[in-house]
């Protein structure tokens, strides 16, 4: 039974994804979107882990302290700033570093926090909650300048002035700067 709801959660967070990306001309991202979800080694995790209030990868990471299908979906997955994150080469920095995500990715990282967000709240959804969600994190992310930047711009422009104004800015406005 967890694994035919885990099944509904994730179909319905990518039918989300997917109307967002579409709404602002990304089809075959807005396609493409979490594939890797299917994938055995991340299933099989949402099943196990499935509460239906939150991402079943949290759970895991709560149970054995990390999480084999996190690792295995955000390097697989370029919409996650985590993808963008490799060994510094500049000597001052050291260790790792965010590298910029190019503006497409960032546009379908907006939508995936948006699908997340209506998701898990349901009726309580407001377009203030992805920003919320993103404020009040656990830590700050290790995210580029830019791209956080950018995602900050989009949410906080979400939160005040609406989906229909964002997402024309979104298509109308960021994706031609690519």
């Amino acid at each position: 039974m967890k694994a035919l709801q885990h099944f509904k959660t994730v179909t319905h967070h990518k039918y989300l994804v997917m109307k967002g990306c579409f709404a602002v001309g990304l089809y075959w991202q807005g396609i493409c979107h979490d594939l890797s979800k299917f994938s055995w080694t991340e299933f099989r995790v949402g099943a196990k882990y499935y509460q239906g209030n939150r991402s079943p990868n949290a759970a895991e990471r709560e149970d054995i302290g990390y999480s084999t299908a996190w690792m295995h979906h955000k390097g697989r997955n370029k919409h996650h700033y985590e993808y963008w994150i490799d060994y510094s080469t500049r000597a001052f920095e050291g260790g790792m570093a965010p590298a910029p995500m190019p503006i497409r990715y960032v546009a379908e990282m907006f939508m995936d926090r948006i699908a997340a967000s209506k998701t898990y709240r349901g009726s309580a959804y407001t377009d203030r909650d992805p920003l919320n969600y993103y404020l009040y994190g656990k830590e700050r992310p290790i995210i580029h300048p830019d791209t956080k930047a950018i995602l900050e711009k989009l949410l906080y422009m979400l939160a005040e002035k609406g989906e229909k104004e964002t997402f024309a800015y979104v298509k109308k406005e960021l994706l031609k700067k690519q």
